[in-house]
């Protein structure tokens, strides 16, 4: 009893649209786990949840002793501003001449379906090292890896993250369905497991297919199975 109800109050401090049911267990809201209500961020520069920003905090400072500046590229997201960035490339796709399959095939290669991103829950953060100057996109994993500006970075994150609660979703393995790799993003799992767990129990089919979605035609029940079981279920097995 003690452990649940502990449990419902640290979750607390991230939502209070939620609710609990059962020994350990947290439900969230269609509009919470949607990223469609507004999230309780901790501040507009550190735009995760509260209790994700403390555990951030905490690896910010630890790297900034090692020379290492985690700098946000992209944190809490919205529904609105996930389907802005999903329209945009559609249009700029459909514009270079691909055809519907075809655009929503090269999205999903990193973008995800407004909905389904991680980031609307305030758990998932994308970073960089504020140190080093900033040449062109900072989010490829070429600047990462080999002689990349944050190859140092990367490696302290390797080695301390998930002492922070912090994991990769996306990881570089080659078994792993889904979104191609992606070594700037990280998850807080404490919160992001159970927003998950409430996530699965949606019908996608449902609450994904809204008014003035690009490209909304060609998705199917067909696609949406196969986008839930490969981009929403392919990551590192350690945040499920």
């Amino acid at each position: 009893m003690k452990s649940s109800l502990l449990l419902l109050f640290l979750f607390s401090l991230y939502t209070l649209p939620l609710f609990s049911q059962g020994k350990n267990e947290v439900h969230y809201t269609e509009d919470i786990l949607l990223g469609k209500s507004e999230a309780q961020l901790y501040n507009d520069t550190l735009p995760l949840a509260i209790p994700a920003a403390k555990a951030f905090i905490k690896m910010y400072k630890a790297a900034k002793k090692e020379g290492i500046l985690l700098e946000i590229v992209s944190g809490y997201r919205s529904y609105e501003r996930q389907k802005s960035i999903w329209n945009r490339k559609y249009k700029a796709n459909e514009a270079a001449g691909l055809s519907p399959s075809e655009n929503i095939k090269k999205i999903i290669e990193y973008s995800t379906l407004p909905g389904t991103s991680r980031h609307h829950w305030g758990t998932d953060v994308d970073l960089i090292d504020g140190s080093k100057t900033k040449e062109g996109d900072v989010l490829v994993a070429e600047k990462f890896h080999g002689n990349g500006p944050y190859v140092r970075m990367k490696s302290w994150m390797d080695q301390n993250a998930n002492r922070f609660g912090f994991f990769l979703p996306y990881t570089n393995d080659s078994l792993r369905p889904g979104f191609y790799y992606e070594p700037w993003h990280y998850s807080y799992a404490p919160l992001s497991i159970p927003l998950l767990q409430s996530y699965l129990k949606m019908d996608l089919n449902k609450v994904l297919i809204t008014d003035g979605l690009e490209g909304r035609a060609s998705l199917t029940p067909v696609f949406v199975k196969e986008y839930f079981e490969k981009n929403i279920l392919g990551i590192d097995g350690r945040l499920k």
